[in-house]
């Protein structure tokens, strides 16, 4: 089978695989589907380029903006693929691979075997040298990866570009540099001067006000999705002593949240399913002057330990969070309205750090069995200002922000897309898919062009 996947027979031709990060977020996606094109209609015919989503594809819909946007162009999901359908590691072995990463620089654990096969870099962060592979890397710090392959594919053949892909890397430079706002400051001068030169040569493209506010849309549009899909759409974890909590963002009112049917059986599932001993939702949405609303629900079957985490985050104060209890009609699930919207998730998780040190504090008090004991507010107090005065020594800047985030991990792709067995797309069928997707690309540039 392995043989099957990773050759053709006897003649064996190379894959290219154009592989963007495992957040795999808009950017990632049309940088990688940008570039491969490029390289496809740049390169000699004998060379196969393939741009590879880095997520099962069963993580898709969780991709909001990145599905509205496929259909918007007219890109068939059907034709892409997956990092679960394509057993890079065993074309890897078979000495078929080569790899160029777009919009990240460093492999993840699972996938160092790989780190020989990458022969390019195309990446907006800035670099870290010790992680870095030994190739061709090209790093500047604008505020959209697509931003860099606008500038490649202009300066090496502006003739092929099409208004397919220039609407899919204006639209994405757009979100990414948040609808070129210069107050927010993610936009550089050199995002700016590519929108523009797309919206020179394809005057027909979307107003960018349009653009940013749909795809922004589309981004928090939870709506179609499961508990489960709203919970994993935007996690993060921290893991303490063998305590885990996912602290989940979630795109809308928290009153709605709490009011999905069956919503305690889903919180149960999904923590039991996971491991998680505490699940922080943090609900998030804009009211209509625009504003943003931040609400908590803290879920956690464990008495003592849900006493701690309510005891810190209601008496911290820097920063303080101005929380409000809120009603519901569940033991095991604390809510609170957030009159401080400034704290973002980021800036929770320092005190969600800070509340397990307490807990384990409180855990070493000696009494008959510490193990059992339910711990009293009083008791949360004292270890509060111990612990105030050291003030979040759990978790270091770096820890929550490496110099260079080997990409957003997602946690979303914790485990390896592979686990499930090996992939059913055998290089045959990857050649044709590649084939697929140029067709589709030239169909649509003659149908665009009339």
């Amino acid at each position: 089978k392995n043989t099957k996947l990773a050759g053709c027979g006897s003649e064996s031709r190379p894959l290219h695989v154009v592989l963007g990060n495992e957040a795999c977020d808009l950017d990632s996606v049309v940088s990688a589907l940008a570039l491969a094109f490029y390289l496809a209609k740049t390169t000699e015919a004998e060379e196969v380029f393939v741009p590879v989503l880095n997520i099962k594809r069963s993580e898709l819909p969780l991709r909001g903006d990145i599905v509205f946007f496929l259909q918007k162009v007219h890109i068939p999901e059907s034709i892409l693929i997956f990092r679960d359908e394509i057993d890079l590691h065993a074309l890897h072995q078979a000495g078929q691979l080569t790899l160029i990463l777009v919009d990240h620089h460093i492999l993840p654990k699972s996938d160092t075997a790989l780190e020989e096969a990458v022969a390019e870099v195309l990446d907006h962060r800035p670099i870290e040298q010790k992680h870095c592979p030994p190739c061709h890397v090209s790093v500047e710090l604008v505020g959209s990866c697509a931003t860099l392959v606008t500038e490649r594919i202009l300066q090496g053949a502006p003739e092929i570009l099409d208004r397919q892909t220039a609407a899919l890397l204006h639209g994405t430079i757009i979100l990414d540099c948040v609808n070129m706002d210069l107050k927010i400051g993610k936009a550089t001068p050199k995002d700016s001067k590519y929108v523009e030169k797309l919206e020179a040569l394809f005057p027909d493209l979307p107003k960018r006000n349009d653009i940013f506010d749909s795809l922004q849309k589309a981004k928090f549009d939870v709506s179609g999705l499961t508990t489960e899909q709203m919970l994993r759409k935007d996690q993060k974890t921290i893991y303490r002593q063998g305590v885990k909590v996912a602290i989940s963002a979630v795109y809308m009112d928290l009153e709605a949240f709490l009011e999905r049917s069956n919503l305690l059986a889903d919180l149960h599932a999904f923590c039991q399913a996971h491991s998680y001993d505490v699940l922080v939702a943090m609900t998030i949405f804009f009211n209509t002057h625009n504003e943003p609303v931040r609400q908590l629900a803290i879920f956690c079957p464990h008495v003592a330990l849900r006493t701690t985490i309510c005891g810190v985050l209601e008496c911290s104060h820097s920063p303080p969070l101005k929380l409000t209890p809120a009603s519901s009609t569940h033991p095991n699930l604390h809510a609170y309205l957030q009159g401080n919207t400034q704290v973002s998730r980021k800036k929770l998780l320092p005190l969600l750090q800070e509340a397990l040190s307490v807990y384990f504090d409180s855990m070493k008090i000696p009494s008959g069995q510490p193990e059992t004991a339910d711990v009293s507010r009083e008791q949360v107090d004292k270890e509060l200002d111990r612990a105030s005065n050291s003030l979040i020594s759990g978790l270091s800047q770096d820890e929550e922000d490496p110099p260079l985030p080997p990409t957003p991990m997602n946690s979303l792709v914790d485990e390896c897309p592979l686990d499930q067995g090996l992939p059913k797309l055998s290089a045959e069928a990857v050649f044709e898919k590649c084939s697929q997707i140029s067709l589709s690309q030239s169909t649509t540039a003659s149908l665009s062009k009339k």
